[in-house]
């Protein structure tokens, strides 16, 4: 393939106990890798990171805020977890902060490509402030073709 998309999925990413050796296995193809809601939080945890459960979980309109330009986007949430900040090595960065919070809400691996968002950017009917990340995977795919 020229792209590995890690779509969403319920429940706690932690008990995905064969998922994540799986996505960890995909990463050392060094394809590029997209992961959204659920498969943010797999990539994460293949990446090393850990996740917690939210006190008030994000449902419905949430607002991440990309960095470093801090530009907030409208987006479908409906998630329980979050990312570690503390658990992420000097690989990975964050790429956006949800505005309410401040919870992890996007990554991208420094050197590799991989990224992801812990949202659905797909969300239709609804905001469309996200639609550039697709652009954005077919963009590093056609790059590491």
């Amino acid at each position: 393939p020229d792209g590995i998309f890690l779509s969403n999925g319920p429940g706690d990413p932690a008990a995905a106990i064969h998922d994540i050796p799986a996505v960890g296995s995909l990463l050392k193809s060094e394809k590029p890798i997209f992961g959204i809601c659920m498969g943010h939080q797999i990539l994460g945890l293949a990446l090393g990171s850990t996740t917690f459960k939210l006190k008030f979980g994000h449902r419905g309109l949430n607002q991440p805020s990309g960095l470093p330009n801090r530009q907030v986007e409208i987006t479908s949430q409906n998630h329980g977890f979050a990312i570690d900040p503390n658990s992420l090595d000097g690989t990975v960065e964050i790429t956006h902060l949800n505005l309410n919070d401040s919870t992890v809400a996007g990554l991208r691996h420094r050197s590799l490509p991989f990224f992801s968002v812990q949202y659905h950017p797909e969300a239709s009917p609804g905001p469309h402030d996200a639609d550039y990340l697709f652009a954005k995977f077919i963009q590093i795919m056609e790059a590491n073709r």
